[in-house]
């Protein structure tokens, strides 16, 4: 485990954390049935692993939602509240490291849904998370596949879990699609800049030496303004 929690990942993941937690204070929209609430930490929450690694990254995104449950917890906490700790775990894994479970992940939350009584009368809604299976596939070609792999998976996940605690209705899944097609789209854009965003200012800093810790910079998404510096 020490090659984990090297000095360089600690810091990270305090810097990851910080910023997470700040974005988790910007609120987004909110979430049917619930007090919780999607914010801007669904845009940035995912990259973390694409910097520092999987599990270090998945750690930080786990002390993002702790940190801001011990702030806010005693005044909105619910079953919703719960579940949200849990699809960003699976999102930030997802834009993390390539791996065939990513498949298993979607297609089990598929099931899931369309088991039950509530979820098989709205089965349609669950092919959202066709998404992140076929994103697998050119991930590492494209960012906003990886993008739309990570905000999807994370959705199939909540999305699951959501049907079993609270059902809703039919009526209200279906009334759902155009509404997370739009806001998930939303999202995958939103990583994909917030990668390329954070991407480019390490890389300014690194470059520059003024900071002497290295990550997973990568060059292909380094813009022109900071290339002529290697």
């Amino acid at each position: 485990m020490k090659k984990f929690f090297t000095k360089q990942n600690l810091i990270f993941i305090a810097l990851f954390t910080i910023l997470g937690f700040l974005a988790l204070q910007v609120p987004f929209t909110q979430l049917l049935g619930s007090k919780a609430r999607f914010t801007l930490f669904d845009f940035f929450g995912p990259i973390a692993t694409g910097f520092i690694g999987t599990l270090p990254g998945i750690i930080s995104v786990f002390l993002m939602q702790f940190l801001n449950f011990l702030l806010h917890g005693a005044r909105v906490v619910d079953a919703g509240t719960i579940i949200r700790f849990f699809p960003m775990l699976f999102g930030a894994w997802y834009f993390g490291k390539k791996s065939r479970l990513h498949l298993v992940i979607p297609a089990l939350a598929i099931i899931a849904f369309t088991v039950h009584p509530i979820g098989r009368t709205s089965a349609v809604y669950s092919l959202f998370w066709l998404i992140p299976i076929l994103c697998h596939f050119f991930r590492d070609r494209f960012l906003l596949a990886r993008a739309l792999g990570a905000t999807f998976t994370a959705h199939a996940v909540g999305g699951a879990l959501w049907v079993w605690t609270f059902g809703l209705t039919r009526e209200m899944w279906l009334s759902l699609i155009p509404i997370t097609a739009l806001e998930r789209s939303l999202f995958a854009l939103g990583i994909a800049a917030s990668y390329i965003i954070l991407n480019n200012v390490l890389d300014f800093f690194i470059t520059r030496k003024l900071i002497t810790i290295q990550c997973a910079i990568n060059r292909k998404y380094v813009l022109l303004l900071n290339r002529h510096v290697q």
